[in-house]
């Protein structure tokens, strides 16, 4: 079954075709920078990292760009209240969203373009409007003429008679400005105190959505073949990104449309208005990162999350189960005939699964249905390695299970590392040349040669008929989490609790 995507433009499953055999090029809308971003940004992030990745598996080359909108009147109410300036704030919370993202094993994009550093491309945009009588001026702002547009609301489905000005927040103060109730700023004239830009139509800054059909146009080109955010970007501000657009180049802004579901909390769309938005950073406080992201994608990224302290707890304890399965492959890779380093011979049939459930529009919740399946193998295999000081399976099918499920979870970004390791840590179980890196850092605690050097010292106790040394030492152990289990053959074993 080839990869099909909904798009919310035709309102149906499409067959994935990009316009470059081979090649996609993807956009994603980013934060606009004046605060830290909240679990609802967290989960357009997590899904269209999910989809790069998993594009990127099949083997498509792409091109991957996400914006940071640095001027809006946000910030400059932000600046305002905290006695800053607008770069200084957009900077803060872009640095911000990097820590953040980074400990949600997010991708770095290929680009990154800011509003503040495409002024140009907005400008050329604007005028191309202006010179096909899209767009008006009206003193010192600039309007786009949305009756002009025939095809205005083919994205969200809306009549223009039924759509109101300012949606998604930002204000609308110039109404008597306007030739018609539904159009929307393309340039606004600065007011008194506020950063501006020269221009044909004088000092002035940038309206928020022409900022996106320009960055879009400047770094992947006039079509596109993915358009991604979450769905509360569908009207107004992708809608008036292909009206922008598509009125100058007479071409689609993007082949697919793809749209995220909301999180709910308390059984109600979360949103800055309504009060009930959660930043992930405080989140990150009691929870683990990639128990988050877990939490996102046991749900398909179309459908809405409801966000209770029982279904993130449920992530954690299911986190928990992957977390293990990583962890035994430190163990595996000591048997003997272990590759030490990682092949592509994996287990087509799972992977077969896997891919059948991405396919149909990123089903991630098969998907994981067929990695927990691998985990608990893995671990059932982990255990028998821990008691019985070998597993069932021949080490060559082990070593396929263990190589598809560390492949299949890179797909989906879970990672047992910390996204930043101290140079003491040590770092077990790498296994290169798959589609990323699985690295496991060793919990904390005795190292594995103290370990090592206890049980010698217990071993010598034991010989020398010192039992209580040796209990001691046991029991030094056990408070440090470590099992021993004493077999037949006089060697002891050992794992961590």
């Amino acid at each position: 079954m080839p990869l099909t995507l909904y798009n919310t433009l035709t309102r149906r499953k499409e067959p994935f075709e990009p316009i470059k055999p081979g090649k996609v090029r993807m956009y994603v809308c980013g934060i606009t920078a004046y605060n830290y971003f909240h679990v609802g940004n967290a989960r357009v992030f997590v899904v269209f990292d999910v989809v790069r990745r998993y594009l990127k598996w099949c083997g498509y080359d792409v091109r991957y760009v996400q914006n940071f909108t640095d001027i809006d009147d946000k910030i400059l109410k932000r600046a305002l209240a905290e006695n800053s300036t607008m770069e200084q704030i957009a900077e803060k919370y872009i640095a911000a969203y990097f820590e953040d993202a980074d400990r949600l094993n997010i991708l770095r994009a290929d680009a990154y373009p800011r509003a503040t550093h495409a002024i140009d491309g907005i400008q050329r945009l604007i005028h191309e409007l202006e010179q096909q009588q899209y767009a008006y001026a009206a003193d010192g702002d600039v309007y786009y003429a949305v009756r002009q547009f025939a095809d205005y609301g083919k994205l969200s489905g809306r009549k223009l008679e039924e759509m109101q000005a300012g949606a998604s927040g930002r204000v609308d103060e110039e109404a008597d400005k306007k030739k018609d109730p539904a159009d929307f700023a393309l340039w606004k004239a600065a007011k008194p105190g506020e950063p501006f830009w020269e221009s044909r139509w004088g000092k002035g800054r940038p309206g928020w959505h022409i900022e996106c059909s320009a960055m879009v146009r400047d770094e992947l080109g006039e079509s596109i073949d993915i358009h991604g955010g979450g769905m509360d970007l569908t009207f107004p501000h992708h809608e008036n990104e292909i009206a922008q657009s598509e009125a100058v180049t007479g071409k689609p802004l993007a082949k697919y449309w793809l749209h995220n579901g909301f999180i709910n909390m308390d059984g109600e769309k979360m949103s800055k208005s309504l009060g009930n938005f959660r930043l992930t950073r405080d989140l990150f406080a009691n929870y683990d990162p990639m128990a988050f992201r877990l939490f996102v994608l046991q749900a398909q990224y179309r459908k809405p999350i409801d966000f209770t302290a029982d279904a993130l707890d449920a992530a954690v304890s299911s986190w928990k189960t992957l977390k293990e399965a990583l962890q035994f492959g430190t163990q595996f890779a000591a048997l003997p005939g272990w590759q030490s380093a990682a092949t592509d011979n994996l287990d087509q049939t799972v992977v077969d699964r896997f891919n059948e459930a991405m396919d149909d529009d990123i089903n991630t919740p098969i998907a994981l249905s067929v990695v927990f399946e691998l985990a608990k193998a893995l671990s059932r295999e982990g255990n028998q390695l821990v008691h019985q000081g070998k597993p069932d399976l021949p080490v060559e099918q082990l070593q396929r299970q263990w190589q598809t499920f560390a492949s299949l979870i890179n797909v989906l970004g879970l990672t047992a590392a910390e996204p930043q390791v101290s140079s003491d840590v040590v770092i077990m179980g790498v296994l290169a040349g798959l589609t990323g890196v699985v690295t496991i850092a060793e919990p904390e605690g005795l190292s594995d040669a103290a370990i090592e050097a206890l049980i010698q010292q217990r071993q010598e106790a034991r010989q020398s008929k010192n039992w209580a040394e040796s209990d001691r030492i046991r029991n030094e152990l056990q408070s440090q989490g470590i099992t021993l289990i004493d077999q037949k053959d006089g060697v002891t074993r050992w794992h961590r609790n």
